[in-house]
């Protein structure tokens, strides 16, 4: 199958402001084949419910949003974020956690998608434990949960840049590779790999002190160690290089967030956008995703930005066309075949 493009539907305007009907008209206007729906899509359609988001609720939302994407032409590639997770060192939190799977296991098969993406936790050290033997039983646990799903239910691995344990690449296929299940892999993001090993946006001049050789070797690695048949989507996306560093005192800057956290949700920008002040090595990953290692799925374009919050109603078509050009930006620069 060849790479086709996909959006994350919040990156079209916080469905808070913006609804999702137009964000779903604008993808399609804008070429788009398919999104990611955040959990907070269906929330917030099931908040409009009598007795607000009852789990029932939330699963009559899921079959509005398929229908809706369906009279677009539109596939749900995956629902996310299934947050905070692993690692929990509170069990009954945990098996809060596990019972609230079993519920994304239903919402899930009402989108019409069989994948899931699971983020590496960012809650404080206290919270979760970085034994990665601990971390991996919790995934096997969810990915057994899954294989037993009809039709099965895919669990997509991300590492985040900020996240307090897993936030490279390789250790998030250190645990796909521990916990080696057939239904249990990876989401690849451009963001979070560079904004990890290559950005530091508390840095005056925006990158960590060896940023050049160390995404370098990352991407050699990435290469090397990865198994494109593991990873069930990849997303891509840049991000604006800072006048000044994001500590405190600057706009961004939240006492209660890593400063990687706070610029990757105000900050991000499609590929292509160094106009904007893009300036991560994104072309160089994505080729290492699609050419490289050969992957031919779904390529999701993720942004958070504090543009989203724009109240003009024309945001979702400004920033799906923005989306639509990236994609168009990617086949051209990688020759890409597409479907």
């Amino acid at each position: 199958m060849p790479c086709r493009p996909a959006i994350a539907s919040m990156s079209l305007g916080r469905a808070c402001i913006h609804k999702l009907p137009n964000k779903l008209d604008q993808a399609q206007k804008h070429g788009f084949e398919g999104i990611e729906v955040f959990y907070e899509d269906l929330d917030y359609f099931a908040q409009d419910m009598e007795g607000g988001a009852t789990p029932e609720n939330l699963i009559e939302a899921a079959h509005q949003i398929k229908k809706l994407c369906d009279d677009r032409s539109l596939t749900v590639i995956a629902l996310q974020p299934f947050w905070q997770y692993e690692g929990l060192k509170d069990r009954k939190e945990h098996a809060a956690k596990i019972e609230k799977m079993k519920l994304w296991f239903k919402l899930a098969k009402a989108l019409g998608t069989t994948v899931i993406q699971i983020p590496s936790s960012f809650l404080k050290e206290e919270e979760i434990t970085s034994d990665v033997d601990a971390i991996v039983q919790d995934m096997i646990e969810v990915a057994e949960m899954g294989l037993k799903e009809d039709p099965v239910i895919n669990l997509a691995y991300e590492s985040l840049a900020w996240a307090t344990y897993v936030d490279t690449w390789d250790q998030c296929w250190e645990v796909i590779e521990k916990v080696n299940r057939p239904n249990f892999g990876a989401c690849l993001d451009t963001f979070n790999i560079a904004g990890r090993v290559y950005a530091d946006p508390a840095s005056p001049d925006g990158k960590t002190p060896n940023a050049e050789a160390d995404i370098k070797a990352s991407i050699e690695r990435l290469i090397k160690t990865v198994d494109a048949k593991k990873v069930f989507f990849v997303q891509v996306v840049d991000a604006e290089r800072l006048e000044e560093p994001l500590v405190e005192g600057h706009e961004y800057y939240a006492a209660d967030q890593p400063a990687r956290m706070s610029w990757s949700r105000n900050c991000r920008l499609f590929y292509g956008e160094e106009d904007m002040g893009g300036y991560l090595p994104i072309k160089e990953i994505t080729k290492a995703f699609l050419h490289d290692l050969k992957f031919d799925g779904w390529v999701s374009m993720e942004l958070f930005s504090r543009h989203m919050a724009y109240e003009d109603p024309g945001t979702p078509a400004w920033l799906a066309e923005r989306g639509g050009n990236a994609w168009k930006k990617i086949v051209k620069d990688l020759n890409l075949e597409t479907g």
